[in-house]
């Protein structure tokens, strides 16, 4: 198996609260919209993330599908700038997310912050200087002094 994901799939109890919230209030455009059923939303560079819905997602699974919610997980968007960490944040709460951390600096000695999706997805919007991406998708992870 190559060292590769295309696409990442979450379970959510409320499948119009998930689309509202990212294709409205943050201006997501989906790739594929199945009402009722899954949308999908291209996330990077040959990246997909679909939210499908909670007792279809489980369906799927013959039955053996986690429960709904995530736990344990964070996905991280990654910013230019301390401020864009702050307009992503303030945005994502004005368009019905839950603050589960104000934008501060980090540990790590970049900036960030996190909120909930209407569902309990939790994000972190991060500036980190030490990450970037080559032109050949490399990414690049450096310590941050």
């Amino acid at each position: 198996m190559e060292q590769r994901l295309d696409f990442i799939t979450l379970s959510t109890p409320d499948l119009d609260a998930v689309r509202a919230f990212y294709r409205d209030g943050l201006g997501w455009a989906p790739l594929l919209d199945v009402p009722g059923e899954i949308v999908f939303f291209q996330v990077g560079h040959g990246l997909v993330a679909g939210f499908f819905e909670a007792e279809k997602f489980t369906a799927d699974m013959e039955g053996t599908g986690a429960p709904a919610g995530p736990s344990g997980l964070t996905l991280s968007h990654n910013t230019g700038s301390p401020a864009e960490v702050d307009a992503v944040v303030e945005r994502a709460v004005q368009a019905g997310a839950r603050l589960v951390k104000e934008p501060q600096r980090a540990a790590f000695g970049g900036y960030h912050g996190h909120f909930a999706d209407p569902c309990g997805l939790v994000w972190e919007v991060c500036h980190n200087p030490g990450w970037s991406v080559a032109a050949d998708g490399t990414v690049r992870l450096e310590p941050v002094e």
